[in-house]
């Protein structure tokens, strides 16, 4: 039989490529640092390739190692599917989740879920990681996160999504604005004027990149803010528009005075909000009765009347 690395073998790597620290590896895998050593050691021996770069006072992951790295964890992350199968079928969904949601719609969304999720599933433990969209893509790809809740990924070929929502994007502008005078415009009235985002990673940037290059509107790039939150302060003094997704505005615009929505007429303002998780999982089941609850749940938020 071919060798097969084991799987303690493959959590010292992944932990070593982690911390790029023996002994710090070693002293979050609860053994003594040369264990850990000869063990990395001893797999590189047996597959026949260097994994590790070892340098004065840091080691990292060598190009293949750290290919290995990533495939190890999709092993390992499989090995605690295959836990959670045997711990709890269902009835609790396994015991443990481990889900990564993105920022621009996680944190409006989960304080109506967790409710209901542990009224249905209370001895279910959500571990909660918010992430920009394609980070969380691709931390679920590589096993680190086992699912993802926020805009659908496109073209994926590896993970499996289910929708549970069409969320509304709209468009902020300061009330002392021209354009505040109206409550719908075309994209053309947004010519020249300044489109605030979010950064890399976000999928709102691509809608408001689009919108700008659809109205020939400028998209600000001395500055890409870090949250919502942000981007609205920035907006209500009149430092440029932005998007704003529906949830959001009815979470967070309750409180804001100084900013006027409007819905832009030739414009498809509208995002796919839904659970995604890998193809490959042995927890498919798991993650569809959590994604039908959700569904269930976001119906209820969003024909619950108009926002502002």
């Amino acid at each position: 039989m071919p060798f097969r690395p084991s799987h303690r073998q493959l959590e010292y790597l992944v932990m070593l490529g982690e911390t790029g620290h023996f002994g710090e590896a070693a002293k979050r895998c609860n053994v003594s640092q040369p264990t850990l050593s000869v063990q990395v050691s001893l797999l590189e021996k047996q597959l026949g390739v260097m994994l590790i770069d070892r340098m004065p006072g840091q080691v990292m992951p060598t190009p293949v190692g750290a290919e290995i790295i990533a495939a190890a964890k999709v092993i390992l992350n499989g090995l605690d599917e295959i836990r959670a199968l045997a711990m709890g079928s269902k009835a609790n969904l396994g015991g443990a989740i481990r889900l990564g949601v993105a920022p621009s719609f996680g944190p409006y969304f989960m304080p109506y879920l967790l409710p209901p999720l542990h009224q249905t599933y209370p001895e279910l433990k959500v571990y909660i990681r918010e992430d920009r969209p394609r980070q969380l893509e691709r931390a679920v790809l590589q096993g680190e996160t086992e699912c993802g809740l926020g805009p659908l990924p496109s073209n994926e070929e590896g993970l499996v999504s289910f929708q549970i929502c069409r969320e509304r994007i709209l468009l902020g502008v300061p009330k002392a604005h021209r354009l505040a005078a109206f409550d719908t415009i075309t994209s053309q009235e947004l010519r020249g004027e300044k489109l605030l985002t979010l950064g890399p990673g976000h999928r709102l940037m691509d809608e408001v990149r689009r919108l700008a290059d659809m109205s020939g509107a400028v998209l600000a790039e001395e500055y890409e803010g870090s949250s919502l939150d942000a981007i609205r302060q920035m907006v209500s003094i009149e430092m440029g528009l932005s998007l704003f997704p529906e949830l959001y505005v009815r979470s967070e615009f309750g409180k804001e005075d100084g900013i006027k929505l409007l819905t832009i007429e030739d414009w498809q303002g509208i995002r796919d909000i839904g659970f995604f998780w890998r193809r490959s999982s042995a927890r498919g089941n798991h993650f569809e009765a959590l994604a039908g609850l959700g569904r269930t749940v976001a119906e209820r938020i969003f024909q619950s009347g108009d926002i502002k």
